[in-house]
């Protein structure tokens, strides 16, 4: 009798303690989901200015363009005209106001995350003629033309001579010509560049070596 009520005890509390087992620990034991690897992402000038524009128009729904400059980096395909990273500066008459705004494709432990971000706002003056914004119905040639324009008036001997040649993209308006224009610069940086080739950001049409 007594064996028998031991094991009626033993077979309730082993019921007991399967009931009171927490689902989903059977899969505890299965290796953990990895993590997804983010790859960079290119884009030209045109296009990665169209997203930041978005963004920019939320800041102030006047804001107008004056600055487009790629950044280069190892791996970027500079030779169609692409970027991982591109600064869109604009400014904002109603304000009296200017901002920066960077699209990041690049990807990496050091590299900003991709999106959209920005700078804090400054002062902006309409005399001043480096800061001048521009009309986007101009820019009707993207920076893969442009590159390739700049190519065949002198960057190609460039390239090809040396196939990580670092290339730099810029756009801004120019006052005088009353004119927006691609700077296409062989260079990590403008103020260093070996070669610097003017491309008509409307027409494609070449314009000149820059000094």
């Amino acid at each position: 009798m007594i064996k028998a009520v031991f094991l009626s005890f033993a077979l309730v509390l082993l019921v007991s303690c399967s009931s009171d087992k927490k689902p989903g620990t059977e899969s505890a034991s299965r290796p953990a989901a990895k993590p997804v690897v983010k790859e960079a992402q290119y884009d030209t000038g045109r296009t990665a200015f169209q997203r930041i524009y978005l963004s920019a128009r939320l800041w102030a729904p006047d804001a107008k363009p004056f600055r487009l400059q790629s950044q280069f980096t190892a791996g970027a395909p500079t030779a169609a005209g692409k970027a991982g990273l591109w600064r869109a500066s604009f400014a904002s008459p109603s304000k009296r106001m200017m901002k920066l705004f960077v699209w990041s494709g690049l990807a990496g432990p050091d590299a900003p995350e991709q999106g959209i971000s920005f700078s804090a706002e400054d002062s902006w003056s309409p005399s001043n003629s480096s800061t001048q914004p521009f009309d986007m119905a101009f820019l009707k040639v993207d920076s893969e033309k442009a590159c390739e324009v700049a190519q065949k008036n002198g960057g190609e001997k460039l390239t090809r001579n040396d196939p990580k040649q670092a290339v730099i993209f810029a756009l801004s308006w120019d006052p005088a010509a009353h004119q927006l224009v691609w700077h296409v610069i062989y260079g990590e940086n403008p103020t260093e560049a070996k070669l610097r080739i003017a491309v008509d950001a409307t027409t494609g049409a070449f314009l000149r070596v820059e000094k």
